[in-house]
């Protein structure tokens, strides 16, 4: 099958609901740049539908994942404004697939990141604002059967995406050293905090700046990233309530409803 095909296989599996088997049966499990390639159709179809590129994803980024899932290295793929969940608010679980939570510190860029020789200096300088945030995975494979091909291809298994409403410059929270807790209808189903995540959320951003470079393209000013985990995913059903609560902001919160 092309890759044309393989998408086609997700973009269906996103619409009706139904999950299907591994990609990497059809592709392997090595051959990422297919798997991107399978991404950027899925992206493209997105925009074609009218959704509009608002950010982007780091997934894999700690420890803990990346053993949840058996993966060694980081990917990322792409948010929409329709993935978007308001604050407090609640999501269907109609809309979801497999989904489950991640607690992340999302930052807002002020400028472009274009220049290949970037530096965390400049990454800083090009950064308005961080927020706290709630990541809703979700995957089109079977049982979160998934490796790298699998989980690159399908937009890093993203689904929906919650962003808290304190915003905070990087010199107001102790980015590194931050705690992270997740819980789930008050219980603590996660903790972490800010260098679980490559060692600091802004190494996992420079590595995206960076990769995204690589490949031709570029972050923009007015992006949303999403640094990845600081912590384990948890599972969520419908009825549960998620707040996720990390050192230097307020919380943010999300309910699942049938």
């Amino acid at each position: 099958m092309n890759a044309q095909e393989i998408a086609k296989l997700l973009i269906d599996a996103r619409k009706n609901k139904q999950a299907i088997d591994p990609i990497r049966d059809i592709i392997g499990d090595a051959d990422e740049e297919k798997a991107y390639e399978i991404q950027h159709i899925l992206t493209q179809n997105k925009l074609d539908s009218g959704a509009r590129i608002v950010g982007k994803k780091i997934g894999l980024t700690t420890e803990v994942v990346q053993k949840q899932l058996g993966i060694s290295s980081p990917d990322y793929g792409v948010l929409f404004d329709d993935m978007e969940v308001l604050n407090g608010l609640s999501v269907s679980m109609s809309e979801l697939m497999q989904p489950k939570v991640e607690a992340e510190i999302a930052f807002v860029l002020g400028e472009d990141l274009e220049d290949p020789s970037l530096t965390t200096i400049d990454l800083m300088n090009a950064i308005d604002y961080a927020l706290p945030a709630i990541e809703i995975v979700g995957s089109r494979i079977k049982n979160w059967n998934i490796k790298a091909t699998d989980t690159i291809a399908d937009n890093a298994s993203s689904s929906h995406f919650v962003v808290g409403h304190s915003p905070r410059t990087l010199d107001e929270f102790d980015m590194v050293g931050c705690k992270m807790s997740l819980t789930v209808n008050g219980v603590e189903q996660s903790s972490g905090y800010g260098g679980a995540c490559l060692g600091s959320p802004l190494n996992a951003t420079l590595w995206l700046a960076k990769k995204l470079l690589s490949r031709g393209e570029v972050l923009q000013a007015g992006e949303v990233i999403f640094s990845g985990s600081l912590g384990k995913f948890a599972d969520v059903v419908a009825g549960d309530h998620v707040e996720a609560y990390i050192e230097g902001f307020t919380k943010v919160s999300v309910h699942f409803k049938e």
